[in-house]
């Protein structure tokens, strides 16, 4: 599968036209999904942790193509191509895949120093990552050069990180914090207000707030029947703490 997570948006044709590049050079031996195209925008920090998050469902073989790319046309952002733990990711050297290479043992990362005839300055996910990512898959000779892992932006990022990286559909906060390295009886203080643990939002009554452990493994930040983000007026980036 070819997954796609990229902070384009459902709106507009961007989308579409990655799709429909990769379509042109692949056969169908690989289904394109749309894994996320809400990534926060202008943001590969926050998003290097939803998609290493996201990644625990890729299996060898999978490929994915990542584009958070604010720096797209500045020369010193290098395209990479990222074996690891056999999936393919390509996009932009920025930190987006700091936490997938960070959370996987066997890692081979290289810049694609091939350049299409006619690149854009503003939509490099058409014109160099989705060609360049079809050339690899089909075993087609692509200009590499070998990089050091150590080498790319964000390795020295912290593992898990402390603030608020996505608020979903329904007004609730999702952290970067894996769940896994909390227990049950550990709480969260955001804004000033300390926050409990639950199972579920059954488990809490209407207007109560709580944290869980999400779909993603991830610490998330709801209560029960409203918006997170409303009822503790916060927005994207809003820091928070563990209290064990």
């Amino acid at each position: 599968m070819i997954y796609l997570f990229t902070d384009f948006g459902y709106d507009g044709p961007y989308v579409g036209e990655v799709k429909a590049t990769l379509a042109e050079a692949l056969d169908s031996r690989f289904d394109i999904i749309d894994l996320m195209h809400d990534a926060p925008m202008f943001d590969p920090e926050s998003s290097a942790y939803l998609l290493a998050a996201l990644s625990a469902r890729f299996k060898p073989g999978d490929v994915c193509l990542a584009v958070v790319d604010p720096g797209v046309g500045n020369s010193q952002r290098r395209p990479i191509l990222v074996k690891a733990d056999g999936v393919t990711y390509c996009g932009p050297d920025n930190g987006l895949f700091s936490q997938v290479i960070n959370r996987t043992s066997d890692v081979a990362v290289n810049e694609i120093t091939w350049c299409p005839e006619n690149l854009s300055s503003s939509f490099h996910g058409r014109d160099l990552f989705a060609p360049a990512l079809a050339a690899s898959l089909n075993s087609q000779k692509l200009a590499l050069n070998s990089l050091d892992g150590k080498s790319l932006v964000g390795k020295s990022w912290p593992r898990d990180l402390d603030r608020v990286i996505y608020i979903d559909g329904f007004g609730n906060l999702v952290t970067g914090r894996r769940a896994n390295t909390m227990t049950k009886t550990d709480n969260i203080r955001i804004v000033n207000q300390k926050i409990e643990h639950a199972e579920t939002f059954s488990s809490r009554e209407k207007g109560q707030p709580f944290w869980y452990s999400n779909s993603m493994g991830l610490v998330e930040i709801a209560v029960n029947q409203l918006c997170a983000d409303d009822y503790f007026d916060v927005k994207m980036g809003e820091k928070l703490s563990v209290i064990t």
